[in-house]
């Protein structure tokens, strides 16, 4: 592997990132480039407080693309949490546009976590915004809710398949409302969260080296439920946030993904982004990260 987890202190990590190739592909070239660590770009303002800078626009701004520099040329993908900019409205999301930019210049993957779900004609304007190239928002991938039922998604799957573009559909998450939903059971011996899981199965199946349909799960869930264990090898992505500050470990990701851990692409915010504003710091997280996480698979 090259890149931060062991590569040379200075200069950024190699390995494309964009191109041509379904996000499948592009997603484990880049993991395997730059190793398994996603940094979410997360401007809470407590984090903009520490960091000296002012709750605005101009504090996000600077915030925001200080984190892309220091981290999106070292780590495979970054995730931008899109609430965060939009609550500063159009100004915000013209700032979320140039993180998008400046992170794909750099080589990482951008998965914009906006967790969209709707139906029909809605679905398809929220795939046009955030999966379409000729949107300033266009990412390489998007988190999306199936809860209106994975039929829902449809629109994301075909702009997906069209623009070489990925989804991470939420699956087994680790906030402590979401068993109430993803436990509950479609079938006897089957939940919501593993149809989920099936239905991704499906969209993957036969895709080489790995499909563009992923799931969400939780660094931090018991891999049992109803005392059965879930497989999470769906041949496809895999995010698992909560990595580091809240709690989830290398160990954590390698008992509950098994033999999928090495579709893992494990994310923190806090974990790199309370090391700023100082860049090198940031970029020691970034690496510190990947040593951990690396041969996961």
């Amino acid at each position: 592997m090259t890149g931060p987890a062991t590569g040379p202190a200075t200069g950024p990590a190699t390995g494309p990132a964009t191109g041509p190739a379904h996000f499948g592909a592009r997603f484990r070239a880049a993991l395997d480039a730059r190793g398994p660590f996603c940094v979410g770009i997360d401007p809470h303002a407590a984090l903009l407080h520490d960091w000296g800078l002012t709750d605005d626009v101009a504090g996000l701004e600077r915030f925001a693309l200080s984190v892309v520099d220091a981290v999106a040329p070292w780590c495979s993908v970054v995730k931008p949490q899109s609430a965060f900019y939009e609550r500063f409205g159009s100004r915000g999301v013209a700032v979320l546009e140039q993180v998008i930019e400046a992170s794909r210049a750099a080589g990482a993957l951008v998965l914009l976590d906006v967790k969209r779900g709707d139906i029909g004609s809605t679905s398809q304007a929220y795939a046009d915004a955030y999966l379409d190239p000729a949107s300033p928002l266009a990412a390489d991938a998007i988190t999306v809710s199936p809860y209106l039922g994975f039929g829902s998604l449809s629109p994301f799957v075909d702009a997906a398949r069209r623009h070489d573009a990925g989804l991470f559909v939420l699956a087994l998450t680790s906030n402590k409302e979401g068993p109430e939903v993803q436990h509950a059971s479609v079938m006897p011996g089957e939940s919501v969260g593993e149809r989920m899981l099936e239905h991704l199965r499906t969209l993957n199946d036969d895709a080489a080296p790995l499909g563009s349909f992923g799931a969400v799960v939780g660094a931090t869930i018991d891999n049992a439920i109803d005392e059965r264990t879930v497989s999470f090898d769906v041949n496809g992505p895999i995010l698992a946030p909560g990595f580091g500050a809240q709690g989830g470990t290398a160990a954590d990701i390698r008992r509950i993904f098994g033999s999928a851990a090495g579709n893992v692409t494990a994310s923190s915010s806090r974990e790199v982004l309370r090391a700023g504003p100082d860049a090198a710091a940031m970029r020691d997280a970034v690496r510190r990260a990947n040593d951990a996480l690396v041969g996961l698979g």
